[in-house]
């Protein structure tokens, strides 16, 4: 049984991903500099997307603003990524999150260990797709080329 689908043009892959990690770094960086602001922090840190090597202690504030910048930047682009990609939320998500991931090591010149960072990038990637995910079913549903449980 061979796939039904229409197949998208590398072109087109290659926009709606860099529309997407804009869309991503764009959110980061708004969403940790509101967060630095809520937690009235002494200086903004150029490397909130990247910084898997600040204690992550409950009582270290910049810990916190980095921890909720990045779950609140995936819950939000999964909603955005929707409106981009419709049906592929999945897809640029994960490829985004890759990315984010050799992006981090190489500006921080080292690969993340901190399993507390992991685990966070992982939970902020389940949300990021779940919600992406949902947006794009509802908003698709009308769509004919979306496919529904029926054409399984």
């Amino acid at each position: 049984m061979a796939f039904k689908g229409k197949m998208v043009e590398s072109r087109t892959v290659v926009i709606h991903l860099l529309l997407c990690l804009l869309i991503f770094y764009s959110l980061y960086y708004m969403i940790g500099s509101v967060c630095f602001g809520a937690f009235r922090l002494d200086h903004f840190d150029g490397l909130i997307p990247f910084d898997f090597k600040t204690e992550p202690l409950e009582s270290n504030s910049k810990y916190l603003v980095n921890l909720l910048s990045m779950e609140l930047t995936y819950f939000c682009s999964g909603l955005l990524f929707a409106a981009v990609v419709k049906r592929w939320v999945w897809d640029y998500a994960l490829t985004v999150t890759f990315l984010h991931v050799m992006i981090t090591t190489l500006v921080m010149l080292e690969f993340p260990l901190v399993w507390q960072w992991w685990l966070a990038l992982g939970s902020g990637l389940f949300l990021m797709i779940c919600n992406g995910q949902l947006i794009a079913y509802f908003t698709c549903q009308s769509d004919q080329s979306y496919p529904t449980f029926n054409n399984y």
